[in-house]
């Protein structure tokens, strides 16, 4: 544990948690000397007994940045110090249970994965204690979300407790990542041209009196925005740029073809029909043949990209 202490960093952005953040700070220095608190200009102040623990460092931003941003201004400090090799993302709420953070670090220190997650949906007990709204918003996500990443193994990617391997931090442009509640997500798909690989551990989440920040109502229409950007980004990158492959071959035959077979069927049913009359069959086949043939080809891309998934583990 001694010598963890020292090779660990974690990083807290606040923001309105003056109820929560000594409770977590407490926690987080059994496990790191390096506490680096980012004050995203919250209208609660920090503590100020924080000023006087030699193991905390606090960073003022002169204007909020979201929970990205803050959080890029810690991995930016921990990246100037040599000795440390994992830097944990911890939330200021107190919802992460602290104690898997060991877990967490041996990961990353026995080189088995680059990046250590939380799993909130493997504990059947703790998912029903989730909030019902909470819960479908956060399924339908991460759905969306295997296909924009490329991590279909994966699964709860909106998780804020995480850590990550400091040398593929510092491979990853985190000028890229966004500055807003999508950072995670952004993160995850970053570490998917490095090949890197994702653990995920089952721990519930913690549920008490604080409140989220999060405006429930815009979070489904921004994430599907940048879940689409972020897929045909790294459709492009893995397929066009990086890459040329069997999967490129099904995806420039398959897409063409099905829309074709809907654009020629489409045209000609409504020709014939605005003209009372029946469409040929040969027509008709042709269309059928173009759609099914098409999206055959589809199914075959979306087949080999889950055989690529970076190779990931899952522990209970």
């Amino acid at each position: 544990m001694a010598s963890q202490l020292n090779v660990t960093g974690i990083v807290i952005p606040y923001y309105n948690a003056a109820a929560q953040i000594q409770l977590v700070v407490q926690k987080a220095l059994v496990y790191s000397n390096f506490i680096v608190i980012i004050n995203d200009k919250s209208p609660q102040p920090l503590p100020a007994v924080f000023n006087s623990i030699p193991q905390i460092i606090i960073i003022e931003n002169s204007e909020n940045l979201g929970v990205g941003g803050a959080t890029k201004r810690g991995f930016e400090y921990l990246q100037q110090l040599e000795n440390i090799k994992v830097v944990i993302k911890l939330d200021a709420d107190d919802q992460m249970d602290t104690s898997y953070i060991p877990k967490m670090i041996d990961a990353i220190l026995s080189g088995e994965s680059q990046f250590v997650k939380g799993n909130r949906f493997r504990d059947f007990k703790a998912l029903k204690e989730m909030p019902a709204l909470r819960r479908f918003g956060n399924l339908w996500l991460s759905f969306l979300s295997k296909a924009a990443t490329g991590y279909w193994n994966c699964f709860d990617f909106n998780n804020g407790f995480f850590a990550i391997d400091s040398e593929s931090l510092k491979m990853i442009d985190t000028t890229s990542l966004s500055n807003n509640y999508y950072f995670e997500t952004s993160l995850i798909a970053a570490l998917y041209h490095q090949k890197a690989s994702i653990e995920e551990i089952a721990m519930p989440a913690i549920y008490g009196d604080e409140k989220s920040n999060m405006n429930l109502f815009k979070m489904p229409l921004h994430f599907s925005l940048n879940l689409l950007k972020t897929f045909f980004d790294r459709i492009w990158k893995s397929y066009f740029v990086y890459d040329f492959n069997i999967g490129t071959i099904y995806l420039l035959f398959g897409f063409p073809l099905f829309l074709g077979g809907v654009v020629f069927g489409g045209y000609n049913w409504y020709h014939y029909s605005s003209a009372n009359q029946f469409t040929p069959l040969g027509t008709i086949m042709i269309s059928a043949l173009l759609i099914i043939l098409g999206f055959q080809l589809i199914l075959q891309a979306i087949q080999f990209d889950i055989f690529r998934t970076p190779k990931s583990f899952e522990n209970g």
